[in-house]
């Protein structure tokens, strides 16, 4: 639910700006079944009323979903063995989803996996419908709206921080971006996740490494 409160606004606005950007309704949806991926689809907006070329709009987006590479081979033991749902999994595992199914407990089904990506799925798809129709018909104010991923995140974060053993990830993610600020403002995100990365690899939990 998390999830949805904050995909069905997102998806509203996608497909409101979509639409008011020059596009048709129905590619708004389709752009939203087909390529799932929220920074992407609103990066799209402005190269599609510039008129770039699909291939353009094509290689920015993968640029933009690589880091989904790199969180999703955490998950590869978890995803149905079967072909179809496997492949479905890893097209659908966005930021949000990734943050719930790692937040459900060790042996949780795989049916289980597949039905909370294919939910949150359809929030977003939703949503996108509901915002192209909106943008078709009617010019309406969308102040406000921007702060949603931001509780979003919040409501994941809190929910990352009540399953982990240690305060460990959470100190590192607000240190280090509170370095990166001071250093340098303009490239904050960018140095922090770098930072924490860095933190990830050369500070594992006691357990881990006797286990190792």
């Amino acid at each position: 639910m998390p999830v949805a409160m904050g995909y069905m606004p997102l998806g509203m606005v996608f497909g409101f700006l979509f639409v008011q950007a020059g596009a048709t309704a129905w590619l708004a949806v389709l752009a939203s079944i087909v390529v799932y991926a929220g920074a992407a689809q609103y990066m799209m907006i402005p190269m599609i009323a510039a008129g770039l070329p699909v291939s353009s709009i094509a290689l920015a987006t993968l640029i933009i979903n690589l880091r989904h590479m790199f969180y999703g081979l955490s998950l590869l033991g978890k995803f149905p063995q079967s072909k179809l749902p496997r492949w479905y999994m890893v097209f659908a595992l966005t930021d949000e989803t990734y943050s719930v199914l790692t937040t459900l407990p060790t042996g949780t089904p795989a049916r289980q996996l597949l039905g909370i990506a294919a939910l949150n799925h359809i929030w977003w798809v939703l949503g996108t419908a509901i915002g192209a129709i909106i943008g078709a018909q009617a010019q309406l104010p969308l102040s406000g709206l921007d702060f949603v991923l931001a509780a979003l995140f919040a409501v994941l974060a809190v929910e990352q921080w009540r399953i982990k053993t240690s305060p460990l990830p959470l100190w590192t993610a607000l240190v280090s971006y509170a370095l990166a600020y001071a250093v340098a403002p303009a490239h904050a995100l960018v140095i922090a996740i770098a930072l924490s990365i860095a933190a990830g690899m050369f500070c594992r939990p006691r357990a881990d490494r006797r286990g190792a």
